[in-house]
């Protein structure tokens, strides 16, 4: 539960839906009563080149809308972000502040030495998860892994309710909604995925509900709480 602001930093591959997320995010906030902001920021609009999404949540209005230098979450959707560089800010968890949480989508560790203790000095805590995996096993595509990153950084931080995500999911998905660029592309290519918008919708709705409880497991057997969040209101 954030205090005062959480600002999440979400930097992954194009045809991702890291955009998708973030607007989600800051959908689902609105609807818990809270204001948010989500922006993109990418260059070539293009599979597998690099992008990010910022969403900002808060219990006061947000006026910032620029490029999210200081992140308290910073979720990765994608293994090469790390392994190739293909970050915006590098290293890719430039910026984070201490006490922050990394949320990364792999089946395997992926952190050098240096990179490890550097977090560690800063006291931030990674989270791994095979959101891909999960996507693939409740929603039957990769498509969904976006879905996942939702799930796991809302479960950890209860920075929004899951009646809230399913409320927004609802807006995303359910009814016509118009997109641009890459944005666009991306819920075409899933509503492609999937014979209805109702199976759409649920498909969507279980892979975060999956993500979520294995991101409130994760903090409860790790005794974790966003530090971050408690700083802010002072």
């Amino acid at each position: 539960m954030i205090k005062k602001r959480l600002n999440i930093r979400m930097s992954g591959l194009g045809g991702q839906g890291a955009v998708t997320a973030a607007h989600v995010m800051a959908m689902a906030a609105s609807k818990d009563g809270k204001f948010a902001i989500s922006n993109p920021f990418f260059g070539a609009e293009k599979r597998m080149a690099p992008a990010e999404s910022y969403c900002r949540i808060g219990i006061e209005r947000i006026y910032d809308r620029g490029e999210l230098v200081f992140p308290d979450v910073i979720e990765v959707f994608h293994p090469q972000v790390i392994t190739m560089g293909k970050s915006y800010t590098m290293p890719f968890y430039s910026g984070i502040k201490e006490g922050g949480l990394v949320i990364i989508n792999s089946d395997a560790p992926l952190l050098t030495e240096e990179d490890i203790q550097r977090l560690k000095d800063l006291h931030v805590e990674v989270f791994y998860i095979n959101g891909t995996q999960v996507a693939l096993e409740v929603a039957g595509t990769e498509l969904s892994t976006n879905m996942t990153m939702i799930g796991s950084v809302a479960g950890i931080t209860k920075c929004v309710s899951m009646h809230a995500l399913d409320l927004a999911l609802q807006e995303r998905f359910g009814k016509k909604f118009v997109a641009s660029g890459g944005t666009a592309t991306l819920d075409e290519a899933i509503k492609k995925k999937f014979a209805k918008k109702e199976m759409l919708l649920q498909k969507n709705l279980d892979t975060v509900k999956r993500a979520y409880e294995m991101g409130v497991e994760w903090a409860e057997k790790n005794k974790y709480e966003l530090q971050v969040a408690a700083m802010a209101a002072a």
